[in-house]
């Protein structure tokens, strides 16, 4: 047992070395858990800014003047007055992404109680902005409209009261989630990568074959890859959590950061096994970077991160049971956001680790039976 102890950690160090020579290896670990996390979570803006609209009167009321008046930056650039025949081609060439079109006797038929429409086209090529840029558009309306008719029209207020209260992020700041959610993609990512690269760069180089004439077994090789690397990934997820995230982006951290770091050593048993199993099945480095690409855009996309798995099709839920990440995100999501402790989170631990068995023993099983292939 004590020769098998030493085996791993020795192979292990071994594994710190041969990532040191490896610049780009390096690199990519830095800029995964730093740069990639406020980039990320800081590239797309939470509200509508600047956007570029223009108005078509063709009332000339004073209800219209105010509507015109009410868009401003930083929501919206100023709005470009032009006719009803520049709104086609001004959004066909995409200068403009909204063009609202106020019609003739506006206010007549607002104060004589008609409903007029209001047309309002958007190009929503520019999709961001049109999900959101729509609703703010809405609101102005509504709000300058009725801020006009009240001083002719008595408004029935309502019979209930709708009070409103947020928790966990009162300000529903969108990068909070977004730089935790990039964190937690970027260990299952790197974990993946940094262990199957390691298996396929000692069968590149030709040092499998002296591993395979020393008194260890493959089992001690593979923990070792398991526990370096695994351990590289567990380091920069804590300093980019710490540092980067609560204190460079000042988002508050809930809960304990050791549990979450201890589900995430869990977690990481689980990836770090999948990327001996892809590395083994690879045959090259550019196949196993394809082999990544297809593991991990359903990881990401289908474990409850961006999307939640209410909204998912029954099966797809059940499927991703069977995914070390969908734990995982639920279990930081209770952690970091609500902090949760372990007597809330444990079937996720719990279920992380039957996975990481899971995959464990079948990675183990088809990288005993590359190394018997090789001997």
């Amino acid at each position: 047992m004590y020769n098998s102890l030493s085996n791993i950690f020795r192979l292990g160090i071994k594994e710190f070395w041969s990532l040191w020579r490896d610049p780009m290896m390096l690199v990519l670990i830095i800029y995964a858990f730093t740069v990639s996390v406020y980039i990320q979570s800081k590239g797309m803006p939470e509200t509508l800014q600047k956007a570029a609209i223009a108005i078509t009167d063709e009332d000339q009321s004073p209800v219209t003047n105010r509507i015109r008046d009410a868009f401003v930056p930083p929501y919206f650039n100023r709005p470009a007055y032009i006719s009803q025949s520049e709104i086609d081609m001004g959004m066909d060439s995409g200068i403009y992404t909204f063009a609202l079109d106020l019609p003739p006797n506006f206010q007549r038929d607002l104060l004589d109680g008609r409903h007029p429409s209001v047309q309002l086209n958007i190009d929503a090529t520019r999709m961001t902005q049109a999900f959101t840029g729509g609703g703010y558009i809405q609101q102005i309306l509504n709000d300058e409209v009725s801020g006009f008719v009240q001083r002719y029209r008595k408004i029935v207020p309502s019979p209930a009261d709708l009070v409103t209260r947020v928790r966990f992020n009162p300000n529903l700041t969108q990068f909070w989630f977004a730089a935790v959610i990039q964190v937690i993609d970027n260990v299952t990512m790197l974990s993946i990568i940094l262990t199957g690269a390691a298996l396929i760069r000692e069968r590149e180089h030709g040092t499998i074959e002296h591993l395979l004439v020393m008194p260890i077994t493959p089992f001690e090789i593979m923990t070792a890859k398991i526990w370096s690397m695994g351990l590289i990934v567990l380091i920069a997820c804590a300093f980019s959590l710490v540092v980067i995230v609560r204190c460079f982006m000042g988002v508050p951290i809930e809960g304990s950061i050791a549990l979450f770091l201890a589900g995430t050593a869990i977690n990481l048993f689980a990836t770090t096994s999948i990327g001996i199993f892809l590395g083994t099945f690879a045959k090259s480095m550019p196949q196993f970077a394809l082999l990544v690409i297809l593991i991990m855009i359903p990881l990401q996309m289908l474990s409850g991160g961006l999307t939640p798995r209410e909204n998912m099709p029954q099966f797809v839920q059940f499927i991703m049971l069977g995914a070390p990440t969908t734990h995982f995100v639920s279990l930081a999501q209770g952690i970091l956001y609500r902090g949760a402790d372990i007597t809330v989170v444990w079937p996720q631990f719990i279920a992380i680790a039957i996975i990481g068995v899971v995959f464990f023993t079948i990675a183990l099983s088809m990288f005993g039976k590359r190394i018997s292939s090789m001997t």
